[in-house]
């Protein structure tokens, strides 16, 4: 107990960390919710934070596979890490939500039956945004109305913004040079004329 307490962090978690920061940042910006109609509830925060984590892990998990299977010691070594800091990541999101749900009052029965749901719901996520992404804008926006949209009907505009955003970070990040995922300095792009300009 004392060992995991008085621990170093492993470089990979503190990439994580910071890379997981920004998702939350980047999930808090006003127009999502004031303009794009995002719910802002518990539910349409918890499904810009997947969205955005999602967009960071897409990177991590192309290094990852792309490399896993080549035997150069080099390449092995960054399939490696590119796994380590993905799996450092979703534990990040998922030690941030077993915490925010225990400030809640949750009780700590119900909070381990919650966070399993929305493990559940996040590969769920995954799987959506992954064939979105794949297909064509109709498929993309089923997709975000699904989930990022959840529990409300959107406008179809706002529905079409959305995508865009996600395409636009798709892109961005999936451009990301291997050395700046690895050491976790990519962040999104600012998304011109819609106030999403980080």
């Amino acid at each position: 107990m004392l060992r995991k307490l008085f621990r170093r962090r492993d470089k990979g978690e503190d990439i994580a960390h910071e890379l997981y920061l920004g998702a939350v940042a980047q999930a808090r910006t006003p127009v999502f919710y004031a303009k794009h109609g995002v719910p802002d509830s518990l539910d349409g925060r918890f499904d810009l934070i997947v969205l955005h984590v999602y967009l960071q892990l897409r990177p991590l998990n192309a290094i990852a596979k792309r490399d896993a299977g080549t035997g150069g010691g080099d390449a092995r070594q960054q399939s490696l890490r590119a796994g380590e800091i993905a799996q450092a990541l979703f534990d990040t999101m998922f030690g941030d939500m077993d915490r925010s749900l225990r400030e809640m009052g949750v009780s700590d029965i119900a909070v381990g039956k919650r966070v399993k749901q929305m493990a559940k719901a996040f590969y769920g996520r995954v799987s959506a945004y992954d064939e979105g992404l794949e297909g064509d804008d109709g498929q993309l926006g089923e997709a975000l109305k699904r989930n990022l949209f959840g529990t409300i009907e959107p406008a179809t505009e706002q529905v079409e913004a959305m995508a865009d955003y996600f395409r636009c970070q798709a892109k961005h990040l999936d451009a990301a040079v291997d050395d700046a995922v690895l050491l976790g300095q990519v962040q999104f792009a600012p998304w011109s004329g819609k106030d999403v300009d980080r």
